[in-house]
């Protein structure tokens, strides 16, 4: 959020006075002194520059820019420097000349190592980098500029969520090679409050997750078709819903009992050339309410998931990535699936279609799949809720030639030995 609306974002931390914490945030950001800051240097001069304009620029904080000199500039020139900004009532300028030949670096690193002004300049670039990937919504950007970031990481030795860390005297490696993997500063800044440890009770945990498939026949998918399995009964049932953009179909109710509900909401598209229907509905979002014992939300998308409970998670579909909080576990696998558990006896399966190069009649949108229902009530409701603990029977029907129907067994012929039509049928108990 901070990212998309220039903002400034910091993470309260429990193990420490969350009230000095609140404090020393609000006096950093309590004095605002300029806007829209623009460096700019002489054309031609520099190369190389990381970032250069700031939204903001707070009092006691500070601004800093590094690049690299131009093969091609002459020493015994001045580099021209050029500050622009908007105060509270004015714009403002600043202007500079600086003599490229006293311009040297004097940090120098140990011998073989870059020295101070090129580890800073790396270190801009990669944060940048990493902004950067997290904003883009194309993958092949992302590729790249995990690409970019991966190399200077290496180049300059800077432990990143791209690169991993290796510890001699030990055997539990979990990154590239056998490396121990490192924390993931950016998947931890996905959230807007602090992690806490899983070792404590009532606590909030993230972790890496492996992909699994995972699959359920009672489900709601595509446009959107629905299955409800009748396991007592060994016997499934599918049928369709033909809802409007927008429309909000109750999928599972149990919160008398379990505190679970479940919607899903549709978003359109048009129906492909040729066929018998006007337009396509599948679901683009879908929410999961809990109110026992604590009240939760739960929000999936194709592209991410917010988990608002005791702590507040934002988390990309892109990453796969486990968090842990208060009886809640949401797994993700990164493009493929997410999987939310409620205190080990209710497991829901969302799968997600992600369109590359998406046709006119395609939509991102979400499959919906009941993986566990166990903590669900007999008396839970809902377009598939209400099949979970029902019974169904096959019975055989038949018409005779008067056009009046009876039900006998495999045996299908009327009274007045006239042949009659074998059909078959299933009667329900449903509730909704």
């Amino acid at each position: 959020m901070a990212l998309d609306n220039c903002g400034v974002m910091r993470r309260i931390r429990e193990d420490s006075d969350a009230g000095a914490q609140l404090k020393g945030f609000f006096d950093e950001i309590g004095t605002p002194l300029l806007s829209d800051i623009r460096v700019d240097y002489s054309e031609d001069a520099v190369e190389y520059v990381t970032r250069s304009s700031f939204p903001n620029y707070f009092n006691g904080s500070e601004l800093v820019v590094a690049g690299k000199l131009a093969k091609g500039a002459d020493n015994s020139s001045n580099l021209h420097v050029a500050v622009r900004a908007s105060g509270s009532d004015k714009q403002l300028t600043l202007e500079a000349d600086v003599p490229m030949g006293g311009s040297r670096s004097t940090a120098q690193g140990k011998p073989g190592q870059p020295d101070l002004i090129q580890r800073a300049w790396s270190f801009l670039t990669i944060k940048e980098l990493l902004r950067s990937r997290m904003q883009s919504d194309s993958s092949r950007d992302k590729d790249t500029l995990s690409d970019k970031a991966r190399n200077l990481s290496l180049e300059y030795h800077f432990l990143t969520p791209l690169t991993s860390i290796s510890v001699p005297g030990t055997d539990q490696g979990a990154g590239p090679g056998g490396e121990k993997e490192a924390a993931d500063p950016v998947a931890q800044d996905q959230r807007m409050q602090s992690l806490h440890s899983s070792g404590k009770p009532g606590r909030s945990s993230l972790s890496k997750k492996k992909k699994t498939v995972v699959v359920s026949k009672t489900s709601a998918d595509g446009d959107p078709h629905f299955i409800a399995d009748f396991p007592l009964s060994k016997l499934s049932v599918c049928f369709n819903i033909d809802g409007q953009p927008g429309d909000v179909l109750r999928l599972v109710s149990d919160h008398e009992n379990s505190g679970v509900t479940v919607n899903g909401q549709l978003t359109g598209a048009p129906a492909p050339p040729g066929g018998h229907k006007k337009q396509r509905t599948y679901f683009s979002t879908i929410t999961i309410i809990i109110s026992k014992p604590a009240r939760s939300y739960i929000e999936v998308t194709p592209h991410r998931v917010i988990l608002d409970g005791r702590d507040r998670f934002v988390l990309s579909c892109d990453r796969s990535i486990e968090v842990e909080s208060d009886g809640l576990l949401v797994a993700i696998s990164a493009r493929s699936q997410v999987t939310v558990t409620i205190d080990d006896h209710i497991s829901f399966v969302f799968l997600l279609h992600q369109y590359k190069n998406p046709a006119p009649f395609q939509r991102d949108h979400l499959g919906f799949y009941i993986l566990n229902s166990q903590g669900l009530s007999s008396s839970a409701h809902g377009l598939l809720g209400q099949f979970l603990h029902s019974r169904v029977q096959i019975v055989e029907l038949f018409t005779n030639a008067s056009g009046s129907a009876g039900q006998r067994g495999h045996a299908a012929a009327g009274a007045d030995g006239s042949e009659g039509i074998a059909a078959t049928a299933a009667s329900l108990s449903i509730k909704d």
